[in-house]
């Protein structure tokens, strides 16, 4: 296979930041190139330059062997390079096909008019091609994410493009999704697209990838086949050292002072009489399916959804949260799975989002900030959780996802919150950066904190978890021992109808649960 393009010596800066150094990539027609390193390593920065979003600041890009310089996402869409998003860009008041040609749309009556028949058309044309049954009149916001990601890609083909550049596209997709996405992947790679394909889920590169580039530091470190290297291999390039997925004993809990309790809460057909308790010290793990109710109830617990019905206590008191500010004071934190969304201002500085929850306690007379109270708060809490930033004033926008997601932890810690819910922690975040927030995770229990992770990673919550809460379509189905199977878990996350109605069944108890 020819190599359609080539990156060498790529360097780029940022502001107290060097992004890239002797960065390299070579990308053949008809390949899926997986691209692999710690957030952080500049995977994203690199793509972004080949898709004109960022220019370089040294080095060469040659497509199809002749040097280019690539000057705006025009001009790459131009040479037939098209990039997708981990967030979607896509306008969601508008049809499919309106997004997809959206700036360039079919046009007749000396170009006074839309010609919608011929938009529209073009859009079946290429949904044809993908063997994408959609209508392209859809409206993209009625869409689930996966679809919106089909759509993504169908605009990026519609500019008829050689290489697809993919940057966590399964990052919110189910398995049957994931499928779906993959079959496209393969059609796309028989029809000779180059397909850069950013991930850090190492099961996905086995099935797909042809070869791995791996990064760190902004560095090259090494182009690898995907079949025969093994997973090992590509995580010590990745992290310079190797990793232990050992962990310590399950501690047991059933004597420590109940922290959290929830009882009987419901929520419409998303949270069906869900009844737990959390104890000091403890880690308690959500599994279940897509769809299951898991980040439902957190919200729930949180008030950041409003409940039909169900009681919370902490130590014992009930306690009334119809509202975040009502949680916040009652003592717990939430960890959103969306954190650029809902748990940072991405815009502001690193200090200023540390001190977020906190802002009363660093606002003195007239409303002025107590900034250097603020700089030293920050300070302490990016040595204390190793956040990787170059002063407390940059902007958390360009820090890896792993250093974002520690900046949440921190805003909660400073608020000195008892319970801690954790909804998706390593969602997006590299492997490297999971151990982090494992033994991060691990400190803030033995520190007597009382906490919930939620995950979809199965391998995750047996990793983390004292208990795992089990749930199925809105109910508990099941509580377990940090020491269950991935098949008991999988037994009462498809436990449905009659057998999910009693929320106290268990396979396995798990000590100090009632039976």
């Amino acid at each position: 296979m020819n190599a359609v393009v080539v990156m060498k010596d790529i360097e780029k800066s940022f502001p107290g930041v060097r992004a890239l150094h002797n960065a390299q990539l070579e990308l053949r027609s008809g390949e899926v190139h997986a691209l692999m390193g710690e957030n952080g390593a500049g995977k994203s920065t690199m793509m972004k330059i080949l898709a004109g979003i960022y220019r370089r600041d040294g080095g060469e890009i040659l497509l199809d062997g002749k040097p280019v310089d690539i000057n705006s996402p025009r001009q790459a869409q131009d040479l037939g390079i098209g990039i997708i998003h981990q967030e979607l860009n896509l306008m969601p008041h508008l049809t499919a096909a309106q997004n997809m040609f959206i700036g360039r749309e079919p046009r007749k009556a000396a170009g006074l008019l839309l010609d919608e028949g011929k938009l529209n058309g073009q859009a079946a044309e290429i949904f044809a091609s993908m063997h994408l049954k959609l209508d392209p009149r859809t409206l993209v916001g009625g869409l689930t994410i996966a679809r919106q990601q089909m759509v993504e890609i169908a605009k990026a083909l519609s500019y008829r493009s050689r290489v697809l550049i993919m940057d966590e596209p399964t990052a919110a997709l189910n398995d049957a999704e994931i499928n779906e996405l993959f079959a496209i992947i393969a059609r796309l790679k028989a029809e000779g697209v180059g397909i850069v394909y950013i991930s850090h889920k190492m099961d996905e590169l086995k099935r797909i990838a042809d070869r791995v580039t791996i990064m760190r530091d902004g560095e090259y470190i090494g182009t690898v086949p995907a079949e025969t290297t093994p997973v090992e291999k590509i995580i010590s390039m990745m992290v310079g050292r190797a990793l232990t997925d050992e962990r310590p004993d399950v501690p047991d809990h059933s004597n420590s002072e109940v922290v959290l309790e929830v009882r009987n809460l419901n929520r419409g057909a998303t949270i069906r009489d869900v009844s737990f308790s959390v104890r000091k010290g403890e880690i308690l793990g959500f599994a279940g399916l897509m769809g299951a109710g898991r980040t439902e109830v957190a919200r729930a617990i949180f008030g950041a959804d409003r409940r039909d019905g169900g009681d919370i206590f902490m130590h014992g008191k009930k306690v009334d949260i119809h509202m975040p500010q009502d949680a916040v004071r009652a003592g717990i934190g939430y960890l959103s799975e969306d954190r650029k969304h809902f748990g940072l201002a991405t815009g502001m500085d690193v200090r200023n989002n540390v001190v977020l929850a906190s802002l009363r306690r660093f606002t003195g007379p007239g409303g002025l900030l107590k900034e250097a109270a603020m700089h030293d708060v920050a300070v302490r809490y990016i040595d204390q959780l190793a956040i990787k930033t170059p002063s407390d004033k940059q902007e958390v926008r360009l820090l890896s996802g792993g250093n974002q997601q520690k900046i949440v932890i921190a805003k909660w810690l400073l608020r000195d919150c008892e319970v801690l819910i954790f909804d998706e922690p390593t969602r997006g975040i590299d492997v490297g950066a999971k151990n982090e927030i494992y033994k991060l995770l691990n400190a803030l229990a033995q520190q007597g904190r009382a906490i919930i992770v939620i995950s979809s990673e199965l391998p995750e919550v047996l990793r983390l978890s004292h208990r795992i809460a089990v749930m199925c379509e809105g109910r508990l189905t099941g509580i377990l021992s940090g020491g269950a199977s991935q098949e008991e878990i999988m037994h009462l996350a498809t436990l449905r109808g009659e057998g999910a109605n009693n929320n106290n069944k268990q396979t396995k108890p798990a000590k100090g649960e009632a039976k």
